[in-house]
């Protein structure tokens, strides 16, 4: 409860500093508008059900393009764990491939497929595919050799050994990989988005820009950061915990 207080206080004391330093400047609205002209903006959107299509477009490829960037990383990540010749030709690869922006791809996705919305996913699935892949195979590589040893005295050997065994003990690195994928994709999604020529957070938000909204370009901001925020605090923080406590992992 206290946390909670905390952030009302911060963000409510953000918000007030804000409002008085745009008005006692006079600054231009096109420049900085005031947190009053930002939320009447954004209950204007949600009113007209514009900003609810964009967030229900958004979501939609944000769900289709994390699972499959989530399968296919996990699919990886244990290839890479399990195969040393994978790990050491392929692995460089998706080494070298992560440390690529998701924009940077960008141009190749219009290329290939146009302005539309596979291009987005195909975005989405680029963010998120390689970091799922390094942390499983963290994850599977830094099983106990302890487990490992114990199980095959108990004559635990191949698929057996790997789904009693090796998976669930990599379970709280595949939790942190797809908390991660989740933060890539949602920024792929924005980057892919102000490109895609349908509803969507970003297509709204070069929409508002083109046409000098600062009020609606600051708001959706708001509401991109929002959502990321809440998700990873609401959702993926209790996993993480709740995986930690159980698997004896949780952090003082």
């Amino acid at each position: 409860m206290r946390l909670a207080v905390k952030r009302i206080v911060f963000f409510a004391g953000l918000l007030l500093i804000w409002q008085v330093a745009v008005k006692a400047t006079g600054v231009s609205e096109a420049l900085m508008p005031a947190p009053t002209d930002v939320f009447k903006e954004l209950i204007t959107g949600f009113a007209n059900q514009t900003l609810v299509h964009d967030l229900v477009a958004s979501f939609r490829r944000l769900s289709i393009g994390l699972v499959l960037g989530v399968l296919i990383g996990s699919a990886l990540g244990i290839l890479l764990a399990k195969s040393k010749t994978a790990d050491e030709t392929l692995g460089t690869l998706v080494l070298a491939l992560q440390s690529v922006p998701s924009i940077v791809w960008l141009p190749i996705a219009i290329m290939w497929f146009g302005l539309n919305e596979i291009s987005v996913i195909f975005i989405i699935v680029l963010g998120a595919t390689f970091v799922m892949t390094i942390n499983m195979r963290v994850g599977i590589k830094n099983v106990s050799p302890i487990y490992i040893k114990a199980a095959e005295t108990m004559g635990s050997r191949g698929i057996d050994m790997f789904v009693r065994v090796i998976f669930p003990a990599s379970i709280p690195y595949a939790v942190t990989g797809l908390k991660l994928a989740w933060a890539f994709g949602w920024r792929a999604l924005m980057a892919g988005e102000l490109l895609s020529m349908g509803p969507g957070l970003g297509y709204t938000l070069r929409y508002a820009s083109d046409f000098g909204n600062m009020s609606l370009v600051i708001g959706v901001m708001i509401i991109i950061g929002t959502i990321g925020s809440v998700v990873d605090i609401l959702l993926f923080q209790r996993i993480e915990r709740n995986v930690f406590r159980r698997w004896g992992l949780e952090r003082e």
